[in-house]
């Protein structure tokens, strides 16, 4: 039975090698889909990891400075670092943007740091693979890797120029795109300061205003037209709790004083995988079962005209006594060792292009395992057309009849 396939398989294997490494890109790209979106979620949680906060407190009714704009007063963290169980507060800022390197852009989420020392203040990058932490309040950098950047290098971010002092790794949003880290001050301004002909604008029509220009109040329209152009906004503050101290009802105490919303880890992982990404799964879980209909159709396709250019000879396998079964296994072994040759392709296929890809791709031993158990599924179902055929076959058929 196996040597009735495996001479089959021989005489025609130019057809049948490229078929299977035709189905095995394809099983190729299915692997990297499913990578794509352990990739997401590997983000995601790193993005948490590296921020190494164990509270989130953003702007009231909303989900957070990864999710959706939060925006809360500077000045919130010294309150919140005074209550019980809290260790550290500092503020923070994520814009996501076009960073400019000479001609080039690259779009990064620029991170905006409170001033301290790394592993001190959340919010820092946790460690570097070349250069040092920034020590200066403002034009200093320190960029992920994925963004090209190398030490020295000079990147315009606003109206500002920022000279790269460090390089790290795996420190990205949960979209993907590499961070480029600055002093908060500086990313404050980029945030939500205005261009100079909006802050000129502003001041004449405040200006013009007579509530704010009254000529018996000298100092109003000066004080109100210095608060307009100043930015006393962040959009979170990390917190880090006491050992001995539990989180939940640090949380809880800051809610209730401080009129803010505050989510734990558990809370921020729920928003980022299952909120931000699942609508990414659900797109990805469509394509995977698009690409296995696919392949069903391919192999099904295949092995259907494989037995078709070989009625004759099973004609004559039935007329010297061949058993049925002993054909359906000979059709069901050609269509799993097809299955195993695309797999074979897919998987080595989707190791080497992985590394090229723009987002980070996550292969997984057990989504390869999944994988290959569902192209097993796919084959033994496609090859059961051929297979009602060819038991079809009347051995007549062998002798011209």
């Amino acid at each position: 039975m196996i040597s009735l396939a495996g001479r089959d398989i021989l005489h025609g294997w130019g057809k049948f090698v490229f078929t299977g490494i035709g189905l095995g890109l394809l099983l190729g790209v299915t692997l990297v889909m499913a990578g794509v979106y352990r990739g997401m979620v590997a983000d995601g949680r790193a993005l948490l990891d590296n921020s190494g906060a164990d509270l989130w407190v953003v702007q009231r009714d909303t989900l957070g400075p990864y999710a959706e704009s939060s925006s809360i007063n500077d000045d919130l963290y010294r309150g919140i670092r005074a209550m019980p169980g809290v260790a550290q507060a500092a503020n923070i800022t994520y814009l996501t943007m076009q960073v400019r390197k000479g001609q080039q852009d690259v779009r990064a989420m620029v991170v905006g740091v409170a001033p301290g020392l790394a592993g001190t203040v959340p919010g820092w990058p946790t460690y570097l693979t070349a250069g040092r932490q920034m020590t200066r309040g403002h034009y200093e950098a320190v960029a992920d890797l994925a963004t090209g950047f190398k030490l020295g290098d000079q990147l315009d971010i606003r109206r500002n120029r920022y000279s790269v002092v460090g390089l790290t790794r795996r420190m990205v949003s949960s979209g993907g795109d590499p961070m480029v880290f600055i002093p908060l001050k500086d990313a404050q301004e980029a945030q939500f300061l205005k261009d100079n002909d909006a802050i000129w604008q502003g001041r004449r029509r405040t200006e013009a205003n007579p509530v704010f220009n009254r000529p018996g109040v000298p100092g109003l329209l000066d004080a109100v037209q210095s608060s307009q152009s100043s930015n006393p906004y962040v959009n979170a503050v990390l917190v880090t709790v006491k050992d001995g101290h539990d989180i939940n009802e640090v949380a809880a105490s800051i809610r209730r004083w401080k009129r803010l919303t505050v989510y734990t880890r558990v809370q921020m992982e729920e928003i980022l995988v299952g909120k931000l990404i699942a609508t990414s799964a659900r797109q990805i879980g469509m394509f995977l079962v698009i690409l296995a209909l696919v392949s069903a159709t391919i192999v099904a396709f295949i092995i259907y005209t494989l037995t078709m250019d070989k009625i004759r000879e099973i004609a004559v396998l039935k007329l010297i006594g061949t058993r049925n079964r002993t054909i359906a296994a000979m059709i069901m072994q050609q269509s799993l060792a097809l299955g195993m040759i695309g797999f074979a392709v897919g998987k080595i296929s989707a190791t080497f292009a992985a590394p090229y890809f723009p987002k980070y791709v996550l292969l997984v031993p057990v989504d390869a395992l999944i994988g290959f158990l569902v192209v097993l599924v796919i084959c033994g179902l496609a090859s059961l057309v051929a297979i009602r055929m060819a038991l079809r076959v009347d051995p007549a058929e062998a002798i011209g009849g």
